[in-house]
């Protein structure tokens, strides 16, 4: 379980395809060795992976380099298929009773891969690479909508933010720097995909009103 706060950026360093239903991958972290154990589970641009290997980073920076595997269904549902060497992906170790919980509960098990449509600048500052805020407008993947509501909680790319609009497939969500300074945000643009995971409490009350009688 997961909460949506990014605590470290992640670079793939490399990517092995064992076959088409499975994918090893080795990403240098800032994280160190010492706090992480072998069935560890990390989430990787939202993705729930569990570490299956540890060693020091090959380029002398502080931290290490886990391995991690993707079977055949995170590939499906996921863009884990297409990382290369020097995909950089947002990254959160798993959350500990006791700790704060900041953002809203993740699962980890992203549920389709939305579409960036478009990038709003806002109140821009010209000392900031971005505005004071940007408005990202998403596209969601099929059979999500439904589980997305204005001031509700997503999941994108292992983030945890705020719905602020919906209409039909469409919903906006606001960042502001101090996520693009700790994310990946920063460095998307306009057709990227984008890995959503909905609101836990939206995906049950939904399946709880669908078994009610009458649906």
């Amino acid at each position: 379980m997961f909460t949506g706060i990014v605590t470290a950026i992640g670079t793939v360093v490399e990517a092995q395809s064992k076959g088409p239903s499975l994918k090893r991958l080795a990403i240098a972290c800032p994280y160190e060795a010492a706090g992480i154990e072998i069935g560890a589970s990390i989430a990787c641009a939202g993705v729930c992976l569990t570490v299956t290997a540890l060693r020091e980073r090959e380029d002398g920076e502080p931290g290490c380099t886990f391995q991690v595997e993707a079977a055949a269904e995170t590939l499906s549902k996921t863009m884990v298929g297409a990382w290369a060497p020097g995909t950089r992906v947002n990254l959160e170790r798993s959350l500990k009773m006791g700790d704060e919980l900041g953002g809203h509960l993740v699962t980890g098990h992203v549920d389709g891969v939305g579409t960036i449509l478009k990038i709003d600048q806002i109140a821009p500052d010209p000392d900031e690479p971005w505005g004071a805020t940007a408005r990202f407008h998403i596209r969601a993947p099929q059979g999500l909508p439904r589980f997305i509501a204005a001031k509700g909680s997503i999941c994108l790319d292992g983030t945890s933010l705020t719905v602020n609009t919906v209409e039909d497939d469409v919903f906006t969500v606001l960042l502001i720097p101090h996520s693009f300074s700790v994310t990946t945000w920063g460095e998307r643009k306009a057709g990227d995909p984008v890995h959503v995971e909905v609101d836990l409490m939206a995906r049950y009350a939904a399946r709880l009103a669908e078994a009610r009688p009458g649906g």
